[in-house]
Order: C-alpha cells, then sequence, then structure tokens
C-alpha cells in the first residue's frame, strides 16, 4: 500500500471520528491504568461495569491499598481473571506510592516497570492519558493492519513498528483508536462488514464481502 492509500484512509476515518478515545471510562491517569489493567481478556463494558462499582469507593493507588484486596476483588470480581488482576493492582498501588508519589508515570520505562504493565498497556497509558503519539497494537489493530495492508506484520512489535513509519504525523495520534473502532465494529474477525466500510475501496483485502 502506497502513502497516498493510507493518507485517504486515516482522512476518512477521522472525517468519521475527529475525536476518537478509548471506549473505557476513566477521568484521571490512574483511573484509565487500573480499567486498562483490568481489560485484558475482558471487554471495555464488563471493565466499565465493574469500574462504576470500584471507582465511588477507592480511585487512587493509596485508595485501593485502603480498601484492601479482598475488598478490591470483591468489587472486581464480575470480570475474568479478577483474582490475578486484583493482586496486580495492588501490588502496582504500593509501588506509584512508594515509587512515584501516588502518580502514574509518563515514561515507557517506568510504566512497563509496574506489575501486570505490558507495551500495549503502557502505550494506552502514554497515549491516550499523555498524548504520546504510540500505537497500541491489540488484535483488531493487528488484524485490520494485516488485513487491508496499511501495516502488514507477523507479529504485534513488527505492525507497530510499521504503523509507526507509515501513519502519516498529521494522524499519528488518534491512529490507535481508530483502527481498534474499525476493528471491533467494522473489520471483524470473522466476516468483516466491507459492505458498510468507508475505506472498503482502498483495502488490499482479496476476500471482501458483498453485503453489510
Amino acid at each position: 500500500m502506497n502513502a497516498l492509500k493510507r493518507h485517504e484512509i486515516f482522512s476518512r476515518l477521522q472525517a468519521e471520528n475527529p475525536h476518537p478515545t478509548t471506549e473505557l471510562n476513566w477521568h484521571t491517569p490512574f483511573e484509565l491504568l487500573a480499567a486498562v489493567l483490568l481489560s485484558a481478556q475482558s471487554t471495555d463494558v464488563g471493565v466499565n461495569k465493574a469500574t462504576a462499582r470500584l471507582y465511588p469507593v477507592a480511585n487512587t493507588p493509596q485508595g485501593i491499598i485502603d480498601l484492601g484486596v479482598d475488598a478490591l476483588k470483591g468489587h472486581i470480581k464480575t470480570i475474568g481473571l479478577y483474582n490475578t488482576k486484583a493482586e496486580n493492582l495492588m501490588k502496582t498501588c504500593h509501588m506509584l506510592v512508594n515509587q512515584h508519589a501516588g502518580n502514574v508515570p509518563n515514561t515507557r520505562e517506568a510504566l512497563e516497570a509496574l506489575p501486570g504493565v505490558g507495551r500495549k498497556t503502557a502505550n494506552v497509558i502514554l497515549n491516550t492519558a499523555f498524548g504520546q503519539p504510540t500505537m497500541a497494537v491489540d488484535t483488531h489493530i493487528f488484524r485490520v493492519s494485516n488485513r487491508t495492508g496499511i501495516a502488514p506484520g507477523k507479529n504485534v512489535v513488527e505492525v507497530e513498528q510499521k504503523l509507526l513509519r507509515h501513519v502519516p504525523k498529521a494522524f499519528l495520534h488518534d491512529a490507535h483508536h481508530w483502527l481498534i473502532l474499525h476493528g471491533r465494529y467494522t473489520c471483524i474477525a470473522r466476516k468483516p462488514r466491507c459492505g458498510s466500510c468507508i475505506i472498503e475501496d482502498l483495502c488490499d483485502f482479496k476476500d471482501k464481502t458483498e453485503l453489510a
């Protein structure tokens, strides 16, 4: 795929959704970090229901610590892997309080040192909370990047590096949100909704579906 096609793709995605963001509910960097930690192998809808119960009770690192791990598990038990997630979140809160004065750090190295925080989670925080042009490649972005030809790669790191290299700078900050939403609602895994896709004519996917 050439640069002109990529520019047109992101121009259309921007026109359709000028201010994309995560579908997780959050108001502070810590609320976003906690929500992303809880979101692994869970839906954003499910996480939002859990944080709607948790955040009115505790929405800071010290608040989570004061709540205690057993009570924390009780608030998030509706989401998958809640025991492990609660333990990681509690350890993260202790590190934030002890090493960062209760604040969420804004560097990749410091974020990835937190329990349960990998490259993708760090990219989400850096982009969404701190406005850095990172690319958090999840299953949706990996699929869309390969299927459309925007940034084909054999693994998530390769796709991430190609996106950072090939997405026009004007679109780089919001690109991962557009691609996630496109993969979640249009370019879905089993049968993409090509008939209702605003970039169908620019996409390199050969087995396009006729119906929306």
